[in-house]
């Protein structure tokens, strides 16, 4: 039996549709590798949910199921209500701080959609375990998730029907990039590529993920 046993599959499929096209590679050239893929695998991997809800599926969940799912599968990380445990980012708070000189990006102050919500638990969520969770889970997290940024109350159950119903506070704070027109006029036709300043300073640090260098002695090594 072969050590590699999913290589030795692949090889028999990229064979196998091989000699399926041998009939036709008179007729015209092909490639002949692999095979179309099966409705099923094109389903595994097509997960994707739109803003306007295409894409989700089946299922509902409520904010209380959702809340001990978070206390289960993600206050370790995130925090019981959605602060932020250690360096692990928060998912609430943060609400009209997006001026301000340290703003808040959970998501009550600065995701659109609820659909980037749904879509990135479902696909990345629990860090470690990504796409262990059922509909119904996903459906009940993001649910909870509304709830503790003040989006929706705690008897909200969201479901493809209630899904639409949902919009965050700053669904209208984002536009398409028109540098390609506004600042068009103010690029060099011949930017400097090298030696560009006689001087280089470090103008601000980072604070928040602490990389910064403290002093030339810790140039070059990250903590």
């Amino acid at each position: 039996m072969s050590r590699f046993p999913r290589l030795a599959l692949i090889i028999s499929v990229l064979v196998l549709g091989s000699a399926a096209h041998g009939d036709s590679a008179s007729a015209e050239p092909a490639i002949a590798l692999g095979r179309a893929a099966l409705p099923e695998e094109i389903a595994a991997w097509d997960i994707d949910v739109r803003p306007d809800g295409v894409g989700l599926p089946s299922g509902k969940g409520s904010v209380k199921q959702g809340e001990e799912l978070f206390l289960q599968q993600c206050a370790a990380c995130h925090g019981e209500f959605g602060e932020g445990a250690g360096r692990w980012p928060a998912v609430a708070g943060g609400r009209g701080s997006l001026t301000d000189d340290n703003p808040g990006k959970a998501i009550g102050a600065y995701w659109p959609y609820v659909s980037t919500i749904f879509d990135y638990v479902r696909r990345s969520m629990p860090f470690g375990n990504a796409q262990s969770l059922t509909s119904d889970e996903v459906y009940a997290v993001t649910a909870f998730l509304l709830f503790i940024n003040d989006v929706v109350g705690d008897d909200f159950v969201l479901s493809p029907e209630t899904f639409t119903s949902v919009r965050l506070p700053n669904a209208n704070g984002f536009y398409e990039d028109d540098r390609e027109i506004t600042e068009r006029a103010l690029w060099n036709r011949e930017p400097c590529m090298i030696n560009c300043k006689s001087e280089v300073m470090i103008l601000n640090r980072a604070r928040v993920l602490d990389v910064t260098p403290e002093d030339a002695k810790g140039a070059g090594s990250v903590d």
